[in-house]
Formats: structure tokens, C-alpha cells, sequence
């Protein structure tokens, strides 16, 4: 009975790595997409966001099967609830992508309103945030979960950064800018909630790992309690 619980973890744990390296592919096509004003990339993320919503699916009825038929305890029923939320964070993370690639078919047929410096790098983050705190879940790491945190303040920044300069340097001092303008804020700010979906990830990791709930209390990120929640 042991064995085949332990093989239907590893199952949902599978499913959820798949839907993240989707999750993560989506969020850099969506950004290539915009940089290289391609049309059939920014589409072909639109289509398969239906793959990804297919595993959504699939790895919630794994997760109640989970909870209803084997009635897991500690830190297995943490892992499953946990990976309950990751799956949510995932499918959303990818709905936001595919949001940027409706925002860059609103904008590509149109000429470029500025060199395109801060989203790329913007991008970058919401990547990096998105992976590490999938894989902090995947190798139950609290302390690469940790790291991710304080990068959502980069990301805050940049985001600002990025609506400061529109909106001053474009929309304030030409108005026929705005419909250039918009499409670029809106991708900075799906972006920007990529970053905050990460976030919960990873301070849902460590409520997995430590049972210590971070979230609303990061004060706690540094303090050395919960060593024994695996017991």
C-alpha cells in the first residue's frame, strides 16, 4: 500500500514539473513574441494554454483521489494540499502569459514605441522567480524557497520603472501614444503578477516544508523554528 501511495506522489509531483516547464516556456514565448513582433509565436501560446489547462485538471482529481482514498498525515498531507496551490499558481502563472500575447497582437501590427529594455528584463525575473520556487517545491528546498521572496520587490521596481516612463515620457506628452502605450503596461503588469503568483509559491513551499505560515509575516523568513515538522 506504501509503494503504490509513494508512486502516486511521484505521479502528481511529475504532472506538476510538466505543467511548470510549460508555465515557464510560455512566459519567455510570450516575451520573444513582443521582441521579434511574431504573430504565429504569440498564437501558438494562446493554443496551448489548453494543455496546461488539461493537467490542471488532471492533477486536482489526483490530489482529492489522494486525500480521499488514502487520508495522508504530516508532511505527506501538507505535500498534497501544497501541491493543491501550486497547481492553481501554475495555471494562472500561464494564463497571464497568454494575456501578454494578447496584448502583443494588439500592439505588433503597429510601429514600436520604444526600444524594449525594461519588460525583457522584467521577464527575466518573473522566469527566475517561477523556477526556482518550482523547484524548491520539487526538492522540498525551504531555503531556495526563501530566495525568491525579496525578488518580488526587484520586480515591484521594475514595474514602476516601466509605468513611470510610459505614462511621463509618451502618454502625458502625446495622448495619440496611448494605444501603443496601454498594451505595454498591461504586459508589465501581467508580469509583475507573474512575480506575485511565484511568491505564493514559494512561501506556500515553505508552509510545506516547516509548517510555518509566512505569508502577510515575513519576519518569520529568518527565524529557526519549525524543525520538526516532518514528524
Amino acid at each position: 500500500m506504501k509503494r503504490h501511495f509513494d508512486e502516486d506522489l511521484k505521479s502528481l509531483n511529475t504532472d506538476l514539473l510538466k505543467m511548470a516547464t510549460l508555465a515557464e516556456e510560455a512566459i519567455y514565448k510570450s516575451i520573444e513574441s513582443l521582441k521579434n513582433r511574431d504573430k504565429a509565436l504569440a498564437q501558438k501560446v494562446i493554443d496551448e494554454d489548453r494543455i496546461i489547462d488539461e493537467l490542471e485538471l488532471s492533477v486536482e482529481e489526483k490530489a482529492i483521489n489522494l486525500l480521499a482514498l488514502r487520508q495522508p498525515m504530516a508532511i505527506d498531507l501538507r505535500f498534497i494540499t501544497t501541491a493543491m496551490k501550486v497547481n492553481s499558481e501554475i495555471e494562472r502563472i500561464a494564463d497571464l502569459a497568454v494575456n501578454i500575447c494578447q496584448r502583443t497582437l494588439d500592439v505588433i501590427d503597429q510601429p514600436l514605441l520604444k526600444p524594449l529594455v525594461d519588460i525583457p528584463k522584467l521577464s527575466a525575473i518573473a522566469q527566475k522567480m517561477v523556477k526556482d520556487s518550482i523547484d524548491a517545491f520539487v526538492k522540498r528546498d525551504k531555503a531556495l524557497a526563501k530566495s525568491v521572496i525579496p525578488l518580488d520587490a526587484q520586480a515591484d521596481e521594475l514595474r514602476n520603472l516601466i509605468y513611470g516612463e510610459l505614462v511621463k515620457e509618451y502618454m502625458c506628452k502625446d495622448a495619440q501614444c496611448a494605444p501603443r502605450a496601454v498594451p505595454l503596461l498591461l504586459i508589465a503588469r501581467h508580469l509583475e503578477r507573474i512575480c506575485d503568483h511565484a511568491t505564493y509559491l514559494a512561501e506556500d513551499v515553505i508552509y510545506m516544508v516547516q509548517a510555518k505560515v509566512v505569508k502577510h509575516h515575513p519576519e518569520q523568513l529568518n527565524e529557526n523554528n519549525g524543525e520538526n515538522a516532518n514528524k
